[in-house]
């Protein structure tokens, strides 16, 4: 029972920075300035953000709580503070970027944020390899995400 509530509390940690996120993303129509930039020809259409992002938040979640329960020999502190700063990051990246419209900022905190998820990937490999390969598709995404915000940056 103590594992099912250390998971869930791990997917709710996990969802944080989507639950802030989602303040400033544009839903639809509603947002006239993100819908008004010139975009890559690679950008997906919105839907396809939210089941993205759905599931790279679970996958997230559960290599927290693959960190949580591991029986390491090795301090688990570094892996919840890597965890911890990426999680800002993620947030301030939506602030940025749709709340406050700083596209370049943006950019630059995202540069941040997959050099901190990349060392977090590494953390997590000494406690648990399958935490670690969770992270991947985070890390895979948030460089497609560096190229659609360089491309608005480069092309407005």
């Amino acid at each position: 029972m103590k594992k099912f509530f250390l998971f869930v509390l791990a997917m709710i940690i996990s969802f944080l920075p989507g639950a802030i996120g989602v303040l400033f993303t544009p839903h639809g129509g509603s947002d006239i300035w993100y819908n008004m930039m010139n975009k890559s020809v690679l950008t997906p259409p919105g839907w396809v953000f939210g089941v993205a992002w759905t599931i790279l938040y679970a996958l997230l979640g559960i290599a927290l709580f693959l960190i949580i329960i591991a029986r390491s020999r090795y301090s688990k502190a570094k892996c919840y503070w890597l965890f911890f700063s990426q999680m800002v990051l993620n947030a301030l990246w939506s602030y940025l970027f749709f709340g406050a419209n700083m596209v370049s900022a943006a950019l630059i905190v995202l540069v941040v944020l997959i050099g901190i998820s990349y060392w977090m990937l590494r953390a997590f490999n000494t406690i648990s390899r399958g935490a670690s390969y969770l992270v991947w598709p985070y890390i895979i995404w948030m460089l497609f995400a560096l190229y659609l915000n360089g491309s608005i940056m480069f092309m407005n």
